[in-house]
């Protein structure tokens, strides 16, 4: 039976779009080319692209890859932290409006990691038909050039991602341990490190700015960050957990059935969100305190929700990011832009699962102050 598979024959919003031959290669044989029947077209389309893209990655190297190598970060970056469907997207959004003093990824550039320096001006022009109007799990506006979470990018480029348990949903447990790295050997950490600082370093030699990054994973990284950007920024949102866990289940029926490669076993999809959500946690609220004074800050999506222009200068207060009056205009017309934006609305979870959420996420419902 087939007919449970949603867009089963869509060949857009996959992020493996950008992957190399090499490491498309690499990625089979990890999974011994497990590739269930009813997803062989779409394997078959990530195969030919990877060609193209193995190609356009050499003519790229041979144009960039000194002065990639050459590119100093001169100013940290900033990283927004948080749980998935927590806002970190729109904080995202809000903070990449300060185009005087930060850069950010967009789509296009963490799909097309290997590519994009020379790419992108032609492709994102060409293409953008490809991507939906807006993301499939809410209402938010997308396209190549939006703001887009970093992580996609190491994900194809060094194959060590949670990520990749989308597609290739056996082995999701695996894959788990590149959210927090606890659990990697030290040459995967070092591999992951060396793929995400040269990625990081192209987005620098384009733009010239501290970056604003945006990755849920990151969340758990906390130490593993640090260790690469010591003067690092963090800016940490956090949600109310149990519209967190309804969001988020909302995603896996969305978004996610662009990527299979397997048939996914969505029988275990409640236990599966709870663990990920308290495995995330726990290595923050762990690590949480390396930060030095003055680098982290916390805000609220409701909060935020409320008042997106008093509560990013709040941010830009705590963690004394200068130019706040400049950013004010362009930032308040993205805000003044978001009048019509209608949020996803959810049924109330059932009592019994109210409990497993409460239980499960207890510290994050105490840590923050939300009713349980």
């Amino acid at each position: 039976m087939t007919s449970g598979l949603k867009h089963r024959w869509s060949l857009s919003h996959n992020y493996l779009a950008g992957i190399t031959a090499d490491s498309w290669w690499q990625l089979l044989r990890d999974n011994r080319f497990s590739v269930d029947p009813v997803y062989w077209h779409r394997a078959a389309f990530v195969s030919v692209l990877s060609l193209l893209n193995s190609f356009h990655r050499r003519r790229e190297e041979r144009h960039y890859h000194t002065a990639i190598a050459n590119t100093p970060i001169a100013n940290a970056p900033l990283f927004i932290l948080g749980h998935w469907r927590s806002g970190t997207t729109h904080l995202h959004n809000l903070m990449a409006q300060d185009t005087l003093q930060f850069a950010y990824p967009n789509t296009y550039q963490v799909i097309n990691p290997y590519t994009f320096l020379s790419t992108e001006e032609f492709n994102a022009r060409w293409f953008a038909g490809l991507l939906p109007k807006k993301r499939p799990m809410d209402n938010m506006a997308l396209s190549f050039q939006t703001p887009q979470e970093d992580e996609f990018a190491p994900c194809l480029m060094t194959l060590r991602s949670l990520y990749l348990g989308i597609t290739f949903p056996r082995r999701e447990d695996d894959y788990l341990r590149y959210l927090t790295f606890q659990d990697a050997s030290r040459e995967e950490i070092e591999i992951w490190k060396t793929g995400f600082m040269w990625f990081l370093k192209k987005l620098t030699l384009k733009y010239g700015r501290a970056l604003v990054l945006k990755s849920p994973p990151h969340t758990a990284r906390i130490r593993l960050l640090l260790e690469m950007f010591p003067d690092a920024r963090f800016v940490h949102i956090h949600r109310e957990p149990y519209t967190v866990f309804q969001s988020y289940r909302h995603f896996y029926d969305t978004t996610m059935w662009y990527a299979y490669l397997q048939r996914p076993d969505l029988g275990s999809l409640d236990d599966r969100i709870l663990h990920r959500y308290s495995v995330m946690y726990d290595a923050f609220f762990a690590d949480r305190a390396l930060i030095p004074p003055g680098q982290f800050c916390e805000v609220s999506f409701e909060k935020l929700e409320r008042d997106p222009v008093g509560q990013v200068q709040a941010v830009y207060e705590a963690l004394k990011l200068s130019g706040f009056e400049e950013f004010r205009p362009p930032l308040q017309r993205y805000v003044d832009s978001l009048i019509d934006y209608e949020k996803n609305k959810f049924p109330g979870l059932p009592a019994d699962l109210r409990r497993k959420v409460a239980t499960a996420w207890r510290r994050s419902f105490d840590e923050w102050g939300y009713p349980v």
